[in-house]
């Protein structure tokens, strides 16, 4: 399998605390320069203190690391592979300097999203050059792969992962299921400079285009028919900002007043099951669902599905060969974004 010029391979993620004392640092963190009230910290770190303070996204970064160093192995990969988070320990800067020290020279990275726009992909790249000007003339030179939306190691685990979820309704329910495909909300304009300039998308960008067939090639897949919805969660800007809608519980509310008896949510937005899907999904989505008498199940996300794994190495060879990018639908990516390409607004 091919892999050079590369000598390393780095796990990029947002990284979460792990402990109570962690949580108001790790806010800190994410919302630098922002100046964002310490008690709306509070606030959101309440979502962490019901979990005693520990997001599952390091672990989940943890198990996904163990897999992928064990099918690299399998393939005769042989790659060492780091991971630093953006957020919190280990730290990208850290472990940049690490790899420098351990005498990395080129480095393939992956971040934890799929999707093109700033948070999930300009973010990451800032932030690993930043990383890199942080350790100086011996850091490492990074590729980061690019997004892989529609690459089937992300598509078919989804689409299992959703079959699983909707044989957990009522055998009565299932047909008539209703689908809500979910993923994070930006502002507008963020949405709307997502993607190379010039590419014509339309309102909503790249990545609106991207969660559009990502949710065609989902339903396509099934092998029965269901109705189905893009929806967002997670909004977290001031209510005079517009962020991408509708919203996971306004959408659901809306279903019930239609009639929809059972719900099936596909949290497609995401890599793993992290803070935002336990959370906002698996708690206020559900309690939403089951205030109006909705059936509710909610499906895994890729996670360290044996595909999804697959996927990585294959991500890994497609960039060491300069190969043109492989996936399920005719929207364009590239291995090397352009200047002003998924730009903040």
């Amino acid at each position: 399998m091919p892999y050079e010029p590369y000598d390393a391979f780095l796990l990029v993620s947002f990284g979460g605390p792990e402990a109570n004392e962690d949580v108001i640092p790790f806010l800190e963190n994410v919302t630098r320069g922002r100046n964002i009230p310490r008690e709306r910290l509070a606030e959101v770190g309440q979502h962490y203190y019901l979990y005693d303070g520990v997001s599952p996204i390091n672990q989940q970064c943890r198990d996904l690391i163990a897999t992928v160093r064990t099918d690299f192995a399998g393939a005769g990969m042989d790659l060492p592979v780091y991971w630093g988070n953006r957020f919190w320990h280990p730290m990208l800067s850290d472990t940049v300097a690490q790899m420098a020290r351990d005498g990395v020279r080129r480095v393939v990275a992956m971040a934890t999203s799929a999707y093109s726009n700033y948070s999930s992909h300009r973010a990451y790249l800032d932030d690993i050059a930043a990383a890199r000007e942080a350790v100086g003339p011996e850091a490492p030179d990074i590729d980061l792969i690019r997004p892989f939306f529609d690459h089937p190691g992300f598509i078919e685990p989804l689409v299992e992962h959703t079959r699983d979820a909707l044989d957990r309704l009522p055998e009565d329910q299932r047909a008539g299921a209703h689908l809500l495909f979910s993923a994070h909300s930006i502002p507008t304009a963020m949405a709307d400079a997502s993607g190379e300039p010039g590419r014509g998308y339309g309102p909503g960008g790249a990545y609106v285009a991207q969660l559009t067939e990502v949710a065609r090639l989902i339903s396509e897949r099934l092998g029965e028919e269901h109705p189905y919805d893009l929806v967002y969660q997670s909004r977290s800007g001031p209510p005079s900002q517009p962020w991408l809608e509708p919203d996971v519980n306004d959408r659901l509310a809306e279903l019930a007043e239609q009639g929809a008896a059972a719900v099936a949510v596909v949290p497609y937005g995401f890599v793993s099951d992290h803070m935002e899907v336990v959370y906002d999904l698996d708690n206020e989505a559900r309690e939403t669902a089951q205030k109006h008498g909705m059936h509710f199940v909610r499906a895994l996300s890729p996670g360290t599905h044996p595909r999804f794994v697959a996927m990585v190495r294959e991500l890994v060879a497609e960039r060491a060969a300069g190969a043109e990018p492989f996936g399920l639908t005719s929207l364009p990516t590239c291995h090397v974004c352009p200047e002003g390409c998924c730009s903040q607004r």
